[in-house]
């Protein structure tokens, strides 16, 4: 497929059937995205996977096609415009569209007190959190409008908490982005969905809360389940 970036084996599409739902998933390696993933697979869609990182990917793909389901790999960082053009483009001639995109890709930044957030840490998290996000809701908007598809975002923003200025500010921001367009769309579509996901055993919630009891938080899988429950 022009454009997209492949695995070793990793990208046939031939056990797909034209009639499959497609779901894009950006930042789809672990956590909620990944989770997310393999729960459409098990619906039956076909999973169009983005992160940066292969490895992780590639695991994501064995659990989904050791439960029957099937995955195209793009081992892509969303915050590179030409990478995500051609991501496009490559969905647009291989599908026609999209049914879901759910945007679970991130920078999140470690906590700090607002006088003391490192600038490239913030940049970063402008760059990824808003600017990226951005740039593909342009170029997904007609890929969903296409299939009559919907748009995923997660609003876990923690916005004027102490210590979130980074990450509350930036994903805040996103999430603002997301109620324009969802606004905006009301009418013509794709239809904007924003959920709010409850506390999860993730990476990044280990790197801001340590030492915290990870048994009490919902498990990544129930609380996808939860959310494709409330949006198919």
């Amino acid at each position: 497929m022009a454009g997209l970036a492949r695995g070793p084996a990793r990208c046939d599409i031939g056990a797909m059937s034209e009639h499959d739902k497609i779901a894009l998933v950006t930042g789809a390696s672990r956590g909620l995205g990944a989770a997310l993933a393999e729960a459409l697979a098990g619906r039956g869609w076909h999973i169009l996977a983005v992160a940066r990182t292969s490895g992780a990917l590639e695991e994501l793909d064995d659990r989904i096609r050791g439960a029957g389901g099937s995955a195209t790999l793009a081992p892509l960082d969303v915050g590179q415009p030409e990478a995500m053009v051609q991501l496009a483009q490559a969905v647009l001639e291989r599908w026609g569209g999209l049914d879901l995109w759910a945007h679970c890709a991130i920078h999140a930044a470690p906590l700090s007190p607002a006088g003391h957030i490192d600038g490239k840490d913030f940049q970063k998290s402008v760059d990824l959190n808003v600017v990226a996000t951005r740039g593909l809701i342009g170029l997904i908007e007609p890929l969903l409008r296409a299939r009559e598809g919907q748009a995923l975002f997660f609003d876990d923003a923690r916005a004027g908490q102490k210590f979130f200025g980074s990450y509350g500010t930036t994903k805040a921001a996103q999430i603002a982005l997301a109620r324009s367009w969802q606004a905006e769309n009301a009418a013509l579509g794709p239809r904007v969905r924003i959920a709010a996901p409850a506390p999860m055993p993730t990476a990044t919630r280990a790197r801001f809360f340590p030492g915290e009891d990870r048994s009490r938080l919902t498990p990544c899988k129930a609380e996808a389940g939860r959310i494709l429950a409330e949006i198919l």
